[in-house]
């Protein structure tokens, strides 16, 4: 018997015994379409958070306060920051004329309350300079933004996320409003377009002020630092991706000058998107492979269910196989027969749980959780493919038992 006949058989063995055969595939279904599901959340979310991060360049660098260990996370006293950057360090990087480096953004900034007349909202408020749109690929909506003679002027204004405006003023224009930040005035000049990006720290649930600001009145003033030159951090915008790496040299050599450090001690972190997408790449892969590892889980309870069908159709089929022994079958064509009828009651089921776990995604997907559920080709490869796997594994017992049969005790079974 060729592969096309036993398919033919066991196709029509299935028909014969439809929600017997249907019940065994459910496991199969749910498996598969559990593992295509959880793969294509972790996939979008994965998908969604680049998105966000590169959105910002994928030339952008990160000075952040404190030194790093080999792991490059940053070490500081617990409930403390190291204080060891400043406006003078991001000056230093600027009047250095860094062949790789496009523009300098030293940045001041912590959580805070915002208000307009009856209107609440929580986010981040940030001191900045006039080149944190060009580092930060950040576009004006409406209005202008920071310049460079309200930094110098110490000046109470403010520019708004859009996520920002539109709690504080809905419809109504916020140009020349006045806004409470941590209830000090402020007046509003200009609002940024939409970003994107998750709730508190993004751009659009920021409120923007002049660094000096920041630093001298509103957030340092606020804390004891005086009329200190401390920033929160200093982002860098380089040239192009290509020059990340050699910006970040040249920006380590400078800062080591700048704050007299010798063997390599550093008291500051320099991190590139590339680095920060690299380590979350790592995360959620590793969060995507165990969710699907634990899909997997259902994929080998319908291969137990494959296994005890296969061995009633065996129990049932005795006299069957006897004939067919006797009519000349050899071993291999018994076992071929179960393993190939094992083996399409997982393809069906396959098959049926691609759909299953395609409704799923979409269904997800218009539930607006923030981010697009993406079912790739690998996904569904992996998926049918471990299902035809869990067919083959739990039906060669089956198939075995039915090839050792012998022919005269399964023609005289009843």
């Amino acid at each position: 018997m060729n592969i096309y006949e036993s398919i033919r058989v066991a196709l029509r063995g299935l028909t014969a015994n439809k929600m017997r055969a249907f019940l065994t595939m459910l496991g199969i279904i749910i498996g598969v379409g559990a593992v295509i599901a959880l793969l294509s959340v972790g996939q979008g979310v994965q998908q969604s958070v680049a998105q966000q991060i590169q959105s910002t360049g994928s030339n952008l660098i990160t000075i952040m306060p404190g030194g790093s260990s080999s792991s490059n996370v940053r070490v500081a006293a617990f409930g403390q920051q190291q204080a060891t950057l400043t406006t003078e360090d991001a000056k230093a990087i600027i009047d250095a004329q860094l062949p790789d480096v496009a523009a300098v953004s030293p940045e001041f900034g912590a959580g805070g309350q915002i208000s307009y007349g009856g209107q609440t909202s929580f986010g981040s408020i940030m001191g900045v300079t006039p080149d944190y749109l060009i580092v930060h690929n950040v576009n004006v909506a409406d209005g202008e933004f920071i310049t460079q003679a309200e930094v110098d002027g110490v000046s109470q204004v403010v520019v708004l996320g859009a996520t920002l405006a539109q709690s504080l003023f809905g419809d109504q224009d916020p140009i020349n409003q006045t806004v409470k930040l941590n209830r000090a005035n402020y007046r509003v000049v200009g609002v940024l377009e939409p970003k994107g990006g998750t709730s508190f720290g993004s751009v659009d649930n920021t409120a923007f002020i002049p660094l000096t600001s920041a630093q001298r009145r509103l957030i340092g003033g606020g804390r004891g630092f005086g009329v200190g030159q401390r920033v929160s951090n200093i982002s860098v915008s380089a040239v192009s991706e290509s020059q990340v790496d050699s910006a970040i040299a040249e920006i380590t050599e400078i800062l080591r000058t700048q704050h007299k450090i010798q063997f390599n001690q550093d008291d500051f972190t320099i991190i590139s998107q590339k680095q920060i997408l690299s380590v979350f790449d790592q995360v959620t892969g590793i969060l995507t492979a165990f969710l699907g590892a634990i899909a997997a889980i259902s994929l080998i309870v319908g291969g137990i269910g494959i296994m005890n069908i296969m061995l009633v159709s065996v129990t049932e089929r005795t006299r069957e196989i006897g004939i067919r022994k006797a009519v000349g079958a050899k071993r291999r064509d018994i076992m071929t027969q179960f393993l190939v009828e094992a083996i399409v009651l997982s393809v069906l089921g396959g098959a049926g749980g691609i759909a299953f776990g395609a409704t799923i995604s979409q269904l997800a997907n218009r539930l607006n959780l923030g981010f697009t559920t993406v079912i790739s080709p690998d996904a569904i490869i992996l998926a049918v493919g471990f299902s035809v796997a869990v067919g083959l594994f739990f039906g060669i017992y089956p198939a075995t038992r039915a090839a050792a049969l012998h022919p005269i005790d399964a023609l005289r079974y009843e």
